[in-house]
């Protein structure tokens, strides 16, 4: 349109209708007499022009037959999701741990997001329709999109102790209040998990042969208190943390209505500083950071939360 109109002197109107014409080749005659200058933009533009736009064509046209389009939406959807993302916790790895993890989260409905940047887990997620991001989880960029600043806790369940020993160091980097979860190889990297600044390590070895001690020598109590954990019976065994400036700080259990018959039973209390009291007393104060595990059906459970919120 500019040539147009700095060459021949053209409106505006005319020049756009010349360059569409033109471009489009639908054959229709000139909108003025050309000049020779004109003439031999106009050879230029046919060429570039038509040769332009069947490019795109072309492109589109792939587009369309390799799904680019569908992977694009299906990003942005993955990305705007992971930005609504609020308290949730965020899963390095997608093993068999990671994976066993990722379905306990589905069974009870807490928000996650997943890190991974093998090909093998990643067409799982995919395929899975999990949300995730694709990347080192150690790299603080890829733990950024995956929202850890907003991120209730990390679990990091890589097959690696000295990537997961990585993972824990940028996560506390990131976020210092984070509460972060580490799987541990061997026995010697538990100290240096700790270290870097994981809450909880967990040997999956050491867990196993618990268990299955625990199993050999007590099968029903194990029975219960799974039941009780997984929610498969009327009752259920839930911790409650007192949270800081509500009505309860600075009350007893009886006092903060813990003891009511719609309550559920107040098993036991754990400090901030790990003192526990089991069975505690009515009579016992509660405190900011208190950890009150109790045990009681669903509407039971619900009533004791709200008098700690």
């Amino acid at each position: 349109m500019l040539g147009y109109m700095l060459i021949e002197g053209w409106s505006l109107l005319d020049s756009f209708y010349m360059t569409i014409i033109t471009i489009s080749t639908v054959g229709y005659s000139e909108v003025n007499r050309l000049s020779d200058a004109g003439r031999i933009f106009t050879s230029t533009l046919i060429v570039v022009g038509v040769g332009t736009m069947l490019y795109g064509f072309g492109v589109f046209a792939e587009t369309l037959t390799d799904n680019s389009f569908i992977a694009y939406r299906r990003e942005r959807q993955l990305e705007r999701s992971l930005n609504q993302l609020r308290d949730h916790f965020i899963i390095c790895g997608y093993g068999r741990i990671g994976t066993q993890i990722v379905a306990e989260f589905e069974a009870h409905n807490i928000p996650y997001a997943v890190i991974d940047q093998t090909e093998d887990a990643l067409v799982r997620l995919r395929n899975e329709d999990r949300l995730h991001v694709e990347g080192d989880a150690s790299s603080e960029e890829i733990l950024k999109l995956a929202g850890i600043e907003r991120a209730r806790g990390l679990i990091s369940a890589v097959d690696s102790d000295e990537r997961a020993v990585y993972i824990i160091l940028a996560a506390r980097a990131l976020n210092p209040e984070l509460y972060l979860i580490s799987r541990a190889g061997r026995p010697e990297s538990i100290r240096r998990l700790e270290l870097a600044g994981a809450n909880r390590v967990i040997s999956p070895y050491q867990m196993a042969g618990h268990r299955m001690a625990e199993l050999a020598v007590r099968p029903a109590l194990v029975d219960v208190m799974d039941s009780l954990h997984h929610g498969e019976s009327e009752i259920a065994v839930e911790e409650m943390l007192v949270q800081p400036r509500v009505a309860a700080v600075g009350k007893t259990i009886a006092g903060a209505g813990l003891v009511s018959p719609d309550a559920a039973k107040v098993l036991a209390v754990r400090r901030r500083d790990g003192t526990l009291h089991a069975n505690p007393a009515p009579d016992l104060l509660l405190e900011e950071g208190d950890l009150v595990i109790a045990l009681g059906s669903e509407e039971q459970l619900f009533a004791s939360a709200a008098m700690l919120r």
